[in-house]
Formats: structure tokens, sequence, C-alpha cells
């Protein structure tokens, strides 16, 4: 039972490591919460710091998943079921939107929710990856495209016929990233919610951060 709780607190902690604010404060010396939409995912780094970057972000964020359910649970935990998995891993996004290194305040969880998938259910990630990036080019909203992915999660569970257990914490997965999203969905209701467009966003980023 002890190493179980050593796995779920590993898993948080890990969650909690803020790639994407470490990373614009040591390369840019800004603060990724101070420009942009303020969030510290990929998608804010892109805006702020380039592709380059953002896509290193999203890979980091996604190894935080994988570790959770590839590295603590399967080290720590005996017997391990995938079920025991997902709760690791859950615990690793949680950690992601609320971490305890920036006092609670962290991001959407996309990212790392995909390196859980991609390692308890790889096709189910793939499935996923392939609605957000149809999203994506469709809309040029990111949110759009996260919301969608997200939801193809407890569906492709459900089309695979996994256990209701695991059914159960991958519609949890969605309805944090879901909840997390809210602002968008507000603006996506009241046509506010920006396209994403890269050098747009690095202009509108570059004015509120000199503003």
């Amino acid at each position: 039972m002890i190493s179980t709780l050593v796995a779920w607190l590993a898993s948080y902690l890990v969650g909690s490591i803020p790639t994407g604010y470490v990373l614009v404060q040591w390369i840019k010396r800004v603060d990724v919460r101070t420009v942009g939409s303020g969030n510290i995912g990929a998608t804010n780094v892109t805006r702020i710091a380039g592709a380059g970057l953002g896509r290193l972000v999203f890979v980091l964020d996604a190894i935080k998943g994988l570790l959770a359910v590839w590295g603590f649970a399967p080290w720590l935990i005996h017997p391990l079921t995938p079920t025991m998995q997902l709760l690791c891993g859950l615990l690793a996004v949680l950690g992601h939107m609320f971490p305890v290194f920036l006092k609670f305040q962290g991001g959407k969880g996309v990212a790392t929710t995909i390196g859980i998938v991609a390692g308890t259910m790889p096709w189910v990630a793939a499935a996923s990856l392939l609605v957000w990036v149809c999203g994506f080019f469709l809309t040029r909203y990111v949110s759009v495209a996260s919301l969608a992915a997200a939801v193809v999660i407890p569906l492709g569970q459900l089309a695979t016929h996994r256990a209701p257990a695991e059914i159960g914490l991958g519609t949890l997965l969605a309805l944090l990233i879901v909840m997390r999203h809210r602002a968008n969905i507000d603006r996506l209701l009241h046509g506010r919610e920006h396209r994403f467009h890269r050098k747009d966003a690095q202009e509108r980023a570059e004015r509120r951060h000199l503003s």
C-alpha cells in the first residue's frame, strides 16, 4: 500500500513540473504566465517563443504522462492493473493542471493526457491525435481540436471494450480537459476565440507584454 501511495505522489509531482514555464524563463527570460494567454502549456509557448520550443514543451509534457504509466506505476504497484496505470496518469494530469510548484496554477493537461493514453491505449491515442490534427487544420482553433480529441478518449475506450473503471477514468480525464477549457468555450460561444496563426499570436503576445 505504501508503494502505491509513493507511485501516486511521484506521478503528481512529475506532473507538477512546469516545463513550459521553466524553458521560457530559461531561454527567453520571460514569465510565460504574464504573456499571451498566460497558460504554461505548449500552445502559449509556441505563441511567444516559437514552434520549436512549443513542440519541445508538448513532448516533455507528454513524457510526464508516459513516466507516470510506464515508470512509476509498473515499478511501484504490484499487482499492476490497467486501472491503476490510468490512476497514476490521472494524478500526473492533476499535477500539470494544479502544480504545487506554481501555487496550483497550471496548464490544461492535453499533452500529458496524450502521453498517458499513448502509454496505455496506443490506438486510442492515435485516433485522438488524428482528431486533434483534423480539428485544428479545419478550424484553426486549438481549443476545438483539444476538446474534440478529449472526447475521443472515452469513446475509444468504449469501442475497444475497456473495463468500466478504465472508461470512468478516461471520462474523468476528458471532463477535466473540458473544465480547463471553460474560458475558451465561452469565447467560442460568443465569437471571441482567436484562431491560431503563430505570427499574429506572437504579435498579440508582444503587445500584451509591452503594455
